[in-house]
């Protein structure tokens, strides 16, 4: 604009000379924005903020094979290893509910870029807590934090550098496959690489945390030139901290209908695959480390893949996804319940496929319909409350395990499976209601 007032102001008196000035003017103004946004354009910043959300996941997970160890090792109970689970979930929510408006507020740069650190310090702590409850259990707690740091502003920097500003190839839906295939795939190479490491390599109770220290200290390194995509973040917002935790998005009738049917059934997939099941078959393998470590990679394995390919199955104007999701689950379940019953190897790893492939349609769907649904001044909050409900199913085996006295693994499982049939009917009966127009996404 600045340059066309120019012209008009000076085209009574233009000369050859002029024009030549005024073209070198011009030149030197816009060269340097077109250069600049070409430099964003190649340099792909996602991929350095997706390798920080592997290494933090990465860091998170490697402790699930790691439970079987500290079992076997008898140093501590078994009430307090199921606390080290608790305690890593209570981080999660922490990180969750606390940086996801914070991320709105403040930026996504500035609250991720700790996450690495303190995911780094939580595995120092893990390390030298083999036989030492508080070291330990503060180390699950700051790794879990860490988790929820890169779901949530980690996940929204992500979505919001896979736009055209800063990658011109990114597609419609790249911001959630990218999120949630860096969190998968962190998630699975950890607990299968400590799994392993801990099963046959020296030192088990050190040496599976060594590598997501480096990772995590390679990936703070990365993020620190990515630059802020929430550029309205430092300038005043109206209201308190605490009001930013009130998410408008969240009574919108999409996410009542189409998300929260399906968010528990994230982990509670994940947690019936590679915790539940493996710990039913622990004393008919030799390697009961190794084994829980290979079903917890083939059921991520399985969900990652079918991450990749979302956009076949992801249809924005129907719950199609959801209802693929919730039919993976309810299989899945119905399997898991036979299983349980005649104690099948097989049986195991075929709940290992089933339900990884029912988390990766469960999460990769969830996390689409929560950017759609979220403006730009709450994604950060929705995204925290989405996760903070797909984290209920971390609590499935725990809760299995109070109630075993009980209850069969068998009908509890079959329970499972008539709960995920209900939220299909109520995604099936509302798949095509309170699509979020156009006009709302942008806003």
């Amino acid at each position: 604009m600045a340059e066309d007032t120019f012209d008009e102001n000076h085209r009574e008196v233009d000369t050859p000379e002029r024009s030549k000035q005024s073209n070198a003017v011009r030149s030197r103004k816009v060269a340097p924005s077109t250069r600049g946004a070409k430099a964003r354009a190649e340099k792909k910043y996602w991929m350095l903020v997706a390798f920080a959300v592997l290494a933090v996941a990465y860091a998170g997970n490697e402790f699930t094979p790691m439970m079987v160890f500290y079992r076997g090792e008898n140093v501590f109970g078994s009430v307090f290893v199921d606390a080290l689970l608790a305690c890593y979930a209570a981080g999660i929510a922490a990180g969750l509910l606390l940086c996801g408006p914070l991320s709105d507020r403040y930026g996504r740069r500035v609250v991720m870029l700790p996450a690495p650190i303190i995911s780094l310090v939580g595995s120092v702590l893990i390390a030298a807590g083999e036989m030492n409850e508080p070291l330990i259990f503060t180390g699950r707690l700051l790794s879990g934090f860490a988790v929820g740091i890169v779901m949530t502003a980690g996940g929204a920097w992500i979505k919001e550098l896979s736009t055209p500003t800063f990658d011109p190839s990114a597609q419609e839906g790249s911001g959630a496959r990218r999120a949630t295939m860096s969190l998968t795939l962190g998630f699975a190479v950890g607990a299968a690489l400590a799994g392993v490491l801990a099963e046959w390599g020296p030192a088990p109770g050190q040496t599976p945390y060594i590598l997501s220290i480096l990772l995590c200290a390679v990936s703070m390194i990365g993020i620190l030139g990515v630059p802020e995509t929430r550029q309205n973040a430092h300038l005043k917002m109206e209201g308190s901290f605490w009001s930013d935790l009130k998410v408008p998005s969240l009574r919108h009738p999409r996410f009542l209908t189409a998300v929260i049917p399906i968010a528990p059934w994230v982990f509670g997939c994940a947690g019936v695959a590679y915790a539940i099941m493996p710990s039913l078959a622990q004393d008919q393998v030799p390697y009961p480390i190794a084994f829980s470590a290979g079903i917890t990679a083939i059921a991520l394995a399985c969900g990652f893949g079918i991450q990749q390919v979302s956009a076949k199955y992801i249809n924005p104007n129907n719950s199609q996804a959801q209802q693929i999701g919730l039919v993976l689950v309810i299989i899945g379940m119905v399997v898991a319940a036979w299983t349980a019953h005649v104690g099948s190897l097989a049986g195991t790893v075929a709940v290992g496929l089933i339900l990884g492939t029912g988390y990766g349609v469960c999460l990769i769907t969830g996390l689409t319909e929560v950017q759609r649904i979220a403006s730009a001044d709450d994604l950060g909050g929705l995204t925290a409350f989405f996760y903070t409900i797909t984290y209920i199913g971390f609590f499935f085996p725990m809760i299995l395990s109070r109630l075993k006295d009980w209850f069969t693994y068998t009908e509890m499982l079959g329970f499972g499976a008539v709960v995920a049939f209900i939220g299909l009917i109520v995604v099936t009966l509302t798949s095509k209601k309170f699509i979020p127009t156009p006009e709302q996404q942008r806003n």
